[in-house]
């Protein structure tokens, strides 16, 4: 997380990604997305979500402990654990 003050502002909390890009974990919450690498128990799923314009990779969690997503299920996005991470639950 990056604390960005500018003189005269107030001051803003962004979350960052890898490439300097700002994530806000509101505006990632009920996006969809399509799995891109199976989201289930024990396994780290890859989901593409678009975003800023693009779509980007993020690992993925199911939303219920014992569901498997297979590859191409279109999913949406419950919650964000930054900065990379996600849980997901079918649509």
């Amino acid at each position: 997380m990056v604390l960005v003050h500018q003189p005269g502002r107030r001051v803003t909390l962004q979350v960052r990604n890898r490439n300097g890009g700002a994530v806000d974990g509101l505006l990632m919450v009920g996006k969809v997305g399509r799995v891109t690498g199976t989201v289930g128990p024990g396994l780290v799923g890859e989901v593409m979500i678009p975003i800023r314009g693009g779509s980007e990779a993020f690992y993925a969690s199911p939303a219920n402990p014992d569901e498997t997503i297979p590859v191409g299920t279109v999913i949406m996005v419950v919650d964000y654990h930054p900065p990379r991470n996600v849980i997901v639950s079918r649509i």
